[in-house]
């Protein structure tokens, strides 16, 4: 008789895992927490805490079930600290005649997982059914398209779901209510407190592990308020919907200097952990509709999210990698802006960004889109440092969903494949949907001079840098009007001032220094580039 072990990796902490089904006595369930998966890049305290309370608390509710359990702890003096060889060493351990898992989250597992199919003691992986669509399915749909829009995808999955569909329409008769979308938080208006969770000892004791182990990488461990169980993770999806669904569409573009989280679910990491299901979640906000209690626009942009743009991405990152990766396709090779890590700047509106991504693990998908990749996009940062970032400090970044998001629709990098054009934006973006730029030394209205808003001369610096490749762009046919109305004189003292910012920026390669780089390069051996939320505005 087969025992296997069966390997659940730190984001597929749910009974409904394919490896869990149907399994014999001697079978053996393994949880690992391994130093190798903390520091590859130097992820968020909060991060990491997240998943390793939640793992030993899925580890407990499965010890419950009768399941014959083994749980690598980090601390652990024979753990191998990567997870191939701990799972190895446990199938070992265990007279194992086999090691099962899902489909990883991240290619480099995935690769490193499959070249050991065949070995004396094979590995056998099973798909991930969890999630709408498989990447087969993703495959087959983008088979012959010359074009890979969301729109498309998205209206295939509503036919295929049956989320907010009348028959053959969409409810209501339109498909996509961005426009509806797209409001600043009026002044005096605010967003309900989130949930706040009790620590029981287990996440206490994580909380202090990661602390000791992990406390030199960026971002703070004070206050931490994540899910770490299913009935947790159930009461914020029962908040969000109570309180944040109803206004959730009309704000979900606005920026805040005060507020990080407003109307924003923050159910994604509770998602990607495997928490919550995204059926269960689409369903029940689906019914808040029916039954008249939020307005169509709001769920149909939060069922966009998830049944749309997270298993677009996903189906894009597993039929693309590992060349999607390399993607650079705006030549940019800068290092990441120091204040990344560090938070010192004087662009308020990226300082605050920081501030509530140092302090949550969390920002929304507007200040990920337009503020902080935004600028990095201005300021010619290479892809592989900005993925990294995002990757490092936000918990709900498994590589699957962050990458086509950082490299795709932030950096414009994969050429188009994701979006019809780059996100870019000046000042007076930031200054229509935020209230920013009123505690801003810099003033959005002007260009240059020296109270003028960088973001202002960088955004024509990078339209003009790249107009061979974007000005044919249907798009961007009413900006490159105006910027060959320029004067040649103005169009050289925007690049000028563009240029003096850019030339006194700090850069950095603190990442490298909080840890991992020797582990990340293995780990990237092969496919890496050349050196250096959701569809928006």
């Amino acid at each position: 008789m087969s025992r296997p072990l069966v390997l659940v990796l730190g984001d597929q902490l749910s009974l409904a895992l394919p490896s869990l089904h149907d399994l014999t006595d001697d079978a053996v369930v393994a949880l690992c927490e391994v130093a190798g998966e903390g520091r590859y890049v130097p992820h968020h305290p909060q991060k990491i805490a997240l998943v390793l309370s939640a793992m030993r608390h899925f580890a407990a509710a499965l010890r419950s079930r009768g399941y014959r359990m083994h749980y690598s702890a980090l601390d652990d003096p024979d753990n191998a600290q990567t997870l191939v060889a701990e799972a190895e060493r446990l199938a070992a351990l265990y007279a194992c005649d086999e090691i099962r898992v899902v489909r990883p989250g991240e290619w480099r597992l995935w690769q490193a997982m499959r070249e050991r199919e065949h070995a004396a003691l094979p590995w056998r992986l099973l798909e991930d059914d969890r999630f709408y669509t498989t990447p087969d399915d993703f495959a087959a749909w983008s088979s012959g398209r010359k074009s890979l829009r969301l729109e498309y995808f998205y209206r295939e999955q509503r036919r295929r779901s049956g989320l907010l569909m009348e028959g053959d329409a969409p409810a209501g008769g339109r498909w996509n209510l961005d426009h509806d979308n797209r409001e600043p938080l009026p002044a005096g208006v605010s967003s309900p407190e989130p949930p706040r969770h009790r620590q029981d000892a287990t996440t206490r004791e994580v909380v202090a592990l990661v602390a000791e182990h992990f406390g030199e990488h960026f971002g703070r461990l004070e206050g931490f308020h994540w899910p770490v169980t299913r009935r947790q993770a159930l009461a914020d999806l029962r908040h969000f919907i109570a309180h944040l669904l109803p206004d959730f569409g009309r704000y979900q573009d606005a920026i805040s200097d005060r507020e990080p989280f407003l109307f924003h679910s923050r159910l994604a990491a509770a998602l990607n952990l495997g928490l919550l299901s995204p059926r269960e979640v689409c369903e029940a906000v689906e019914r808040e509709y029916h039954e008249g209690r939020a307005p169509l626009n709001s769920v149909e942009g939060f069922i966009r999210q998830i049944l749309g743009w997270r298993e677009y991405v996903r189906g894009l990152y597993w039929t693309r990698m590992p060349d999607y990766k390399r993607g650079n396709a705006l030549a940019a090779h800068q290092a990441l802006p120091a204040c990344y890590w560090s938070g010192e700047t004087e662009l308020r509106c990226l300082r605050r960004a920081i501030e509530m991504t140092r302090d949550n693990a969390y920002a929304h998908h507007i200040q990920r889109l337009m503020v902080t990749g935004n600028v990095a996009l201005l300021c010619d940062v290479s892809p592989e440092a900005l993925c990294d970032w995002y990757l490092a400090v936000y918990a709900d970044a498994c590589e699957w969903v962050e990458l086509p998001n950082v490299l795709g629709m932030v950096l414009h990098a994969d050429g188009g494949l994701m979006g019809s054009k780059p996100y870019c934006a000046s000042g007076k973006y930031i200054d229509r949907m935020s209230d920013h730029c009123r505690h801003c030394r810099f003033d959005p209205k002007q260009v240059t001079g020296d109270d003028a808003c960088p973001l202002n001369s960088l955004y024509w610096r990078f339209l003009e840098r790249h107009s061979e490749r974007l000005e044919a762009n249907p798009r961007m046919k009413l900006i490159y009007g105006s910027l060959r109305r320029m004067s040649d004189e103005k169009r050289a003292a925007i690049r000028g001032q563009a240029d003096a910012f850019l030339a006194t920026l700090p850069r950095s390669s603190a990442w490298r220094q909080a840890g991992g780089v020797e582990e990340r390069h293995r780990h990237l051996a092969g496919y890496r580039g050349e050196p250096p939320q959701e569809q928006r505005p």
